[in-house]
């Protein structure tokens, strides 16, 4: 193995009889970046060395740019030369301009070759933009030109939620060489964020083969995010398939994944170590297992029976604990704990098992939201018990989320206002813009600025109807945000400022954040870093230590409930008091610019997760619920 990819602080490769693909798994996707570029880093500076030219085989997509980002950062600052490499990009849209800037031609230049000295001539990226009529050839001509090159040296790949490698689909051949492919509907629909919208997304595209890949001397596939865990898991433990592409991969001889912790979270040994190696038992360990084998049996948690243990690989944990009778007991009362109608603490209540403290009976709280509706999706129910219960609820609206809205929207809008005031030369120029505005054309300030006015006012409007006083509503407009497109610009001091200015100002008792990661755009992240960075620049202050911060999903996943410290009942009125506030989000309805591969509106989505949750914790045993809120604390 390279650069220590094999042995490092993150844990060392385990083989097992589930898994067929060498992988280590970095606690995040900077640092294990970082090991990837040092690893191409040297293979340039060992073919310098040698007097040979560095043929290295290149990806795009979201995963492998930090990677990209400290091979700038190492010609910069280490004098790390591009001067001996041969580029091959593995795939681009078809048909697609070079100088579009949702090209792979663009992405590269944009994040790598603009900012390091490799020669022009040595950039190999698929053209878009060659003739029907002369496509075949060209793409024998490319693959001609990779082995007059020597072959690769090295190929970096991403993965897609289909199984694919560069953009070789299920169904592609272990001998396919470089070709045109029609791409996969969840291929286009995990782009549409990129291209505003599905039915912006080419269906065509130029990829290198799999025989083309399997050919590198060396590979090193990244993955990163829950939304990739699936796959990993297949591609890793399962057969080699043409309905998972990657799964081709197992029968090369010097292939690493290199994966985050959201990544790997489906693989056995991570999933349920139990089943793959002795234990160390922590009590984290303990809650995934009893939960896992409950819903594994269909049993609630007081009937599993020693024998259930037995069977499942857990001799050992019962041992330690005795029988399964005190196992039970403990983790029914443990899960039970977790279940409170006050968020904020019960006044005058003994809060030695409830998940709150009782004091303050009143706090200060802020409600981070990464866009102006996350609030009132993932914690509504929440959101109306903690003002309903008199805390200081403030809500702060982390981003203006102006990319969100369609033209269409903000045309509406700005009609009528033309048609209220006939001389309004703002309204006149915003009609104009949109209808003037070509594909990919940022938005003008002016569309912008009426974007994310109608997303405040929707917000303003949720959170008066949850009788949330309108000086409690702050709008942040984190300056990472304002670029008007999806792509964001990094997070800066700016933004850190921003966040720390507001905590400061309110103080707050509690702090609730959005914790999904999950999100397609990557604005949570973003928005999450920002406040994780912010607390620990303040963590000295001292209202600081009587300040709790608990984590929310939104959309798209739900914490396990291994994971829940916190689970919030909902009666069916609450329930349909929340869809009643989302509803006032109606440039978030019925088709939402962000909506991902699942064709439910967000209500629909967030409702039905919230009742899956109630289910899961009857299901083990406990009340039965209408729906649940579910939260995992952050401890900074």
């Amino acid at each position: 193995m390279k650069v220590n990819l094999k042995h490092t602080e993150a844990g060392k490769f385990e083989e097992t009889r589930f898994e067929k693909i060498h992988n280590v798994i970095f606690k995040n996707s900077n640092e294990a970046s970082i090991k990837v570029a040092h690893e191409i880093a040297d293979l340039i500076k060992q073919k310098q060395k040698e007097n040979k030219n560095c043929v290295l085989g290149l990806a795009t997509g979201s995963s492998p740019i930090k990677v990209y980002e400290e091979l700038v950062r190492l010609h910069k600052e280490e004098g790390l030369s591009f001067q001996n490499v041969i580029s091959f990009n593995l795939d681009e849209y078809y048909p697609m301009e070079a100088e579009n800037t949702q090209s792979y031609h663009y992405f590269m230049h944009d994040h790598l070759f603009n900012h390091i000295d490799i020669l022009p001539e040595n950039v190999n990226i698929p053209s878009g933009t060659v003739g029907v009529d002369e496509i075949y050839q060209y793409c024998i001509d490319y693959e001609l030109k990779i082995k007059a090159s020597g072959g690769l040296d090295f190929q970096l790949l991403g993965i897609g939620r289909t199984g694919h490698i560069g953009f070789n689909e299920p169904g592609s051949h272990y001998n396919s060489g470089t070709r045109n492919i029609t791409l996969d509907h969840i291929t286009r629909v995990d782009a549409a964020p990129s291209f505003l919208g599905i039915e912006n997304v080419p269906r065509v595209a130029i990829t290198m083969g799999i025989s083309t890949i399997r050919k590198a001397k060396r590979i090193v596939l990244l993955a990163w995010g829950i939304n990739k865990a699936s796959v990993i898991k297949e591609t890793i433990e399962g057969e080699i398939s043409s309905d998972v592409p990657a799964t081709y991969l197992q029968n090369h001889d010097n292939v690493t994944f290199v994966l985050d912790e959201e990544a790997s979270s489906e693989l056995t040994r991570i999933k349920t170590p139990w089943l793959v190696k002795n234990c160390l038992w922590t009590d984290d360990l303990i809650g995934k297992a009893v939960t896992w084998l409950s819903q594994l049996l269909g049993k609630s948690v007081l009937k599993i029976t020693d024998k259930d243990y037995n069977n499942h690989g857990m001799s050992s944990l019962l041992v330690e604990q005795g029988s399964a009778y005190n196992l039970n007991i403990k983790m029914f009362n443990k899960l039970q704990h977790t279940i409170t109608g006050w968020p904020g603490g019960k006044p005058n209540a003994d809060d030695t098992n409830r998940p709150e403290r009782n004091t303050p009976a009143s706090k200060s709280v802020i409600i981070f939201s990464p866009h102006p509706d996350d609030d009132v999706i993932s914690m509504g129910g929440t959101f109306d018990r903690l003002v309903e219960q008199g805390h200081d609820v403030h809500i702060a609206y982390q981003t203006s989320g102006n990319i969100a809205v369609a033209d269409e929207e903000a045309l509406k809008f700005a009609e009528v206002s033309l048609a209220l005031n006939p001389e309004d030369k703002n309204s006149l120029k915003i009609i104009n813009d949109i209808k003037n505005k070509k594909e990919y054309d940022i938005d003008t300030p002016e569309v912008r600025n009426l974007k994310g006015l109608i997303r405040r006012k929707e917000s303003i409007a949720a959170t008066r109807y949850l009788s949330l006083p309108d000086e409690n509503v702050h709008f942040l407009d984190l300056p990472f945000y304002e670029t008007g497109r999806v792509k964001k610009d990094k997070l800066g001091e700016a933004d850190i400022a921003i966040m720390k200015q507001i905590i400061s100002d309110i103080k707050p008792h509690q702090i609730y954040a959005a914790g999904d990661l999950a999100d397609p755009h990557g604005t949570h992240k973003v928005c999450l870093d920002a406040l994780f960075i912010a607390l620990d620049e303040m963590k000295e202050e001292k209202y600081m230590d009587d300040c709790w911060v608990w984590l929310y999903r939104g959309a798209w996943h739900e914490w396990e409930i291994h994971e829940i410290e916190m689970a919030v009942p909902m009666s069916p009125d609450q329930v349909m008091k929340k869809r009643q506030a989302i509803f006032y989000h109606q440039s978030q309805k019925d088709g939402v610019m962000f909506q991902g591969d699942d064709s439910r509106e967000f209500w629909m989505r967030v409702e039905d997760r919230n009742k899956e949750t109630a289910q899961k914790y009857n299901d083990l045993g406990l009340a039965d619920y209408a729906a649940l809120e579910a939260f995992k604390r952050y401890h900074f």
